[in-house]
């Protein structure tokens, strides 16, 4: 008798295990439409859905002007939008060498490899022109480009673009720099290292 029970639960459960095999649906075997499928459902016939008008991916909002854009009430803004510190000049000096440096040279005169190769020569950092332009405006020709110049938005985050905005200036007072402009401390130590030679 017991052997005819275990018998016939053996016969009852492969029948049940099969059926519950044949029910299994896994994750990667789900309905699912194929990327730029047709479908039937939606009513245009596109599987892939627009985006919702007004959708910002996180953390692309961008909402501050002078940070994103440089310019404040519409014109090039005149500051820049944090500290300029030794960190952030270091960090723009690194950038400007993989970036920029190629075409407009290391000290910012337009003489980089790329243009002794036989593109065009940019115009110098140090003519009046540009050394009297805010640093919106430098901001906004490398996020937008400006004649040959690429625009370079999608390769240099808005930070490095304004770190690299801060070394442009340090490089236009490097090479324009008076007396007048150094500390009296560095000042003293300048004249004295003058007065040796």
């Amino acid at each position: 008798m017991r052997r005819r029970g275990s018998l016939a639960l053996a016969l009852w459960s492969v029948p049940l295990a099969l059926a519950s095999l044949a029910c299994r649906q896994d994750m990667h075997d789900q309905p699912r439409y194929k990327p730029m499928a047709e479908s039937a459902f939606f009513g245009d016939g596109r599987s892939a859905r627009p985006l919702v008008e007004g959708t910002v991916a996180r953390g692309h909002l961008n909402a501050d002007a002078h940070a994103f854009a440089g310019k404040q009430a519409g014109a090039f803004a005149t500051e820049f939008p944090d500290a300029v510190t030794a960190q952030v000049l270091a960090r723009g000096r690194e950038r400007y060498q993989i970036f920029c440096a190629p075409c407009h040279g290391l000290a910012g005169y337009g003489d980089g490899m790329v243009v002794k190769r036989g593109l065009r020569t940019p115009p110098s950092f140090h003519i009046e022109r540009l050394r009297s332009q805010p640093p919106g405006y430098f901001f906004d020709v490398v996020t937008r480009g400006f004649g040959a110049m690429p625009d370079y938005a999608a390769q240099i985050p808005p930070a490095d673009r304004w770190a690299i905005v801060a070394y442009v200036r340090a490089l236009q007072l490097s090479q324009n720099a008076r007396t007048e402009d150094v500390p009296a401390g560095e000042r003293e130590r300048l004249e004295k290292s003058e007065a040796r030679r």
